[in-house]
């Protein structure tokens, strides 16, 4: 028989090792309409709506998921999986030049709000 310290340990290391070749439980689902539209309607359409300085400056309308998958008149500011390549990702976490950070001339977007976006942009950019 096998001493109950024993056992119990390692149960305990096998819990711990199926918990890492898992890994964790399945990612909060981020939604375009709930998580990612909020940030854009409070941080982003003040300009980049029909009229606005950012539409006229770049033709990005962002009031809705097409007009942010369309991107600007240069081309899309989405890549789909990857926020690292997404210029939206880059001008407001500022990896660009400081005078394109997004938003102009207004608070930075919060670490959480990044972290959102980022998310959203890294499991597909659903319209969900």
């Amino acid at each position: 028989m096998i001493p109950f310290h024993f056992s119990a340990r390692f149960l305990a290391s096998l819990t711990v090792t199926a918990l890492i070749v898992a890994g964790p439980a399945q990612a909060e689902e981020i939604s375009f309409a709930n998580d990612v539209m909020p940030i854009l309607e409070i941080r982003c359409l003040e300009c980049h709506q029909l009229d606005g300085e950012g539409f006229t400056h770049s033709g990005l309308d962002m009031r809705t998921y097409e007009g942010v998958m369309k991107g600007t008149n240069h081309g899309p500011i989405v890549v789909p999986g990857d926020a690292m390549m997404s210029n939206l990702n880059v001008l407001v976490e500022g990896r660009a030049d400081p005078r394109l950070r997004m938003p102009h001339n207004s608070k930075r977007l919060t670490r959480c709000e990044i972290d959102i976006l980022r998310r959203w942009v890294n499991r597909g950019a659903r319209n969900n």
